[in-house]
């Protein structure tokens, strides 16, 4: 068995032990503020990227002050996704800050690069980059968009969309988060994840072909035990 390296990208998440039947249809409602918040994170996510291209295109390093930013905006785009959207797996209202919560049930990182590849920053978010795109395509429906509003890097409609749609229904009926669903869904956007920040030149590390299923990353991650004891 070939084993499983480390991922530099680690996108984690736990359902509320205690879930309600119906607050997921009103979370979109309710994560408006986080939307309008978003688009202007977004758009700042955007230009910073095209700065950090060109200092790692003459230095070879991304600034630190920089990355810690974009790693900020998808880890609140993840926590916002989470809760409204994605999975759908916590009633706790997401927190306004780009700095890591120990104790929210979304969590995301990039671990920083030393150096990144001169030469690969020109090619890899459009061109290498390709195939990966045609996955995710297919996960999310819409395309793939590291900058896209309220919706963000890796939400859209699709497969992620559907497969969320049915463990809220079978929550409203069963009152119990089906265990395998969730799983299943953490694997698709984990891989999303690791595209969209390969795409947004974080790291030089190829995301894999292959769906690390589960809340938490293999081999690593925040929690050191099982964070999903609500799932079924």
């Amino acid at each position: 068995m070939i084993p499983v390296t480390a991922s530099p990208v680690r996108l984690e998440a736990s359902v509320d032990a205690r879930l309600s039947r119906w607050m997921w249809l009103v979370k979109w409602l309710l994560a408006i503020p986080h939307y309008i918040v978003l688009c202007f994170l977004w758009i700042a996510f955007a230009v910073v990227t095209v700065v950090a291209f060109f200092a790692i295109l003459f230095t070879a390093r991304y600034p630190r002050p920089l990355f810690d930013f974009n790693v900020g905006v998808l880890r609140w785009n993840w926590r916002v996704s989470y809760y409204a959207h994605t999975a759908l797996g916590t009633d706790r209202y997401p927190p306004f800050t780009l700095a890591d919560v120990p104790d929210y049930p979304a969590r995301f990182d990039v671990a920083y690069p030393e150096r990144l590849s001169r030469g690969l920053v020109l090619v890899k978010w459009w061109l290498l980059a390709i195939p990966q795109y045609i996955v995710v395509g297919i996960f999310v429906s819409g395309g793939w968009g590291w900058g896209g509003g309220e919706e963000g890097g890796w939400q859209g409609g699709g497969l992620i969309s559907f497969l969320s749609l049915v463990a809220v229904v079978v929550l409203l009926f069963t009152a119990r988060y089906p265990r395998h669903l969730f799983d299943f869904l953490l694997g698709l956007v984990r891989w999303c994840a690791r595209v969209v920040a390969y795409a947004s030149l974080m790291t030089d590390r190829y995301p894999p072909f292959r769906l690390d299923q589960g809340g938490q990353e293999p081999g690593q991650g925040f929690w050191t035990k099982e964070p999903d004891p609500g799932a079924r």
